[in-house]
């Protein structure tokens, strides 16, 4: 907020006039003239299946830019966060057309500076090149294939060259295989079957995980995609309940997930099930529901800090905000809020005008302390912690079935892969 110390001076005599105090009326004009706006972005799905879980991540963001008005973060700016929708009724998830439109709308907003988001890797394909396009940075809380940041890929996803996609998750390079070292270490899986939603996210994930599966001498039978807008799935299921297999990998988001979670436990309700953070929503649960939802294995790729008591107070503030109780990637969300403050803030007290290209420039460069530790990015946006995180789903009824906190179970960091 802009201290207004005004000085005027008003002196009246008869026969001499006035005057007035033009030094002091010239510092209110100049203080009023600083007062500017910092637009920045958050793209979710906010329609269709993941709805609720977008959501979560959305006011997370949102909190840490509410906070940093509140605190003056950043003298003489104040954050407006433009939430716009990657989902559509017609998807019914995510929607990759829209998903360009917001990003070409936000690369075209002179006052906007970063965006957080998207949620789904899907998206941030068709999002990515736009963004490198106009020097404009975002950063996800969940998105994780990554293809995105490999600079083998740079061509397609950041055309001139620059990161501009950055995370605070790790990618699926850790989060698909260490899944893996879990179903062989921790779960002594001997043979799986292997699902995927054809989406970006889920192709990527399942076949990474299918790829360590081989490797850590796990049985792969087979390996099938499911179409999220059909309805049954019991021909496939059937087929992986006459293999008789140890375990089914699904790698996929709530659409095709949450019919899947209901007619698995119709099917093979005694096979272990599981997936990764496409899993790990409160979509997930309510959809699937219980006893369905019982007992499936996800992962996360973060740090799982919400039972810190460092933590505490924070979800304590989110949950009176916003009347619901957090995910770990409400948090990864908030992060991304609190690097793209400290960048603006970094900026501004250089004196270095705050636009898309000094941005992406200061968030590359961000070392900063957050929720989940310290975040720093490498030369291509990934995140230089790697940290994946196991829960169950375990019901507990004295919570909302939907209460990720309440019935998530977390049973540790996962496995370590070695990636070359």
């Amino acid at each position: 907020m802009i201290r207004r110390k005004s000085r005027l001076l008003l002196t009246t005599a008869l026969g001499a006039g006035f005057v007035v105090g033009w030094a002091g009326l010239q510092g209110i004009q100049t203080a009023q003239a600083a007062e500017k706006t910092l637009d920045v972005g958050i793209t979710l799905p906010l329609t269709g299946a993941d709805a609720e879980g977008a959501t979560r991540i959305k006011d997370g963001a949102v909190m840490a830019f509410e906070e940093a008005n509140a605190k003056h973060e950043v003298p003489g700016y104040t954050f407006n966060t433009v939430v716009l929708d990657n989902g559509t009724p017609t998807a019914g998830q995510y929607d990759l057309a829209q998903a360009a439109t917001n990003a070409k709308k936000l690369v075209s907003d002179p006052n906007a500076v970063a965006n957080v988001g998207p949620m789904m890797s899907g998206s941030g394909k068709a999002m990515s090149p736009i963004f490198s396009e106009g020097d404009f940075a975002t950063i996800t809380p969940s998105s994780t294939n990554p293809d995105i940041t490999d600079p083998k890929f740079a061509g397609e996803y950041r055309p001139k060259g620059q990161a501009v996609y950055f995370r605070t998750v790790t990618t699926d390079t850790y989060q698909g295989p260490e899944m893996a070292n879990f179903y062989k270490k921790d779960l002594h899986v001997k043979s799986v079957y292997v699902l995927d939603d054809s989406g970006a996210y889920g192709v990527g994930m399942s076949n990474l995980f299918e790829k360590e599966a081989k490797k850590v001498g796990i049985k792969v039978l087979g390996h099938d995609e499911l179409n999220p807008q059909e309805a049954d799935y019991t021909v496939i299921l059937t087929k992986i309940k006459a293999l008789h297999p140890d375990a089914i990998y699904f790698g996929g988001v709530s659409q095709a997930g949450v019919k899947l979670m209901k007619q698995a436990y119709d099917v093979i309700p005694n096979v272990i099930k599981g997936g990764g953070d496409g899993v790990y929503s409160p979509d997930m649960l309510k959809g699937g529901g219980f006893p369905a939802a019982q007992g499936w294995y996800a992962t996360i790729a973060s740090p799982h800090v919400l039972d810190e008591s460092a933590v505490k107070g924070w979800v304590a503030r989110f949950t009176k905000r916003f009347g619901t109780q957090p995910d770990d990637y409400a948090i990864t969300a908030y992060d991304a809020g609190v690097v793209i403050v400290d960048a603006a803030r970094d900026l501004a007290k250089s004196g270095k005008p705050i636009n898309h290209e000094t941005m992406r420039n200061e968030i590359q460069r961000e070392h900063v302390k957050t929720l989940q530790g310290e975040i720093a990015f490498d030369n291509n946006g990934d995140m230089l912690d790697k940290v994946v995180s196991v829960f169950q789903i375990r019901h507990d009824p004295k919570y909302p079935a939907g209460d990720i906190l309440h019935q998530f179970h977390y049973i540790g960091v996962a496995p370590e892969t070695a990636v070359s």
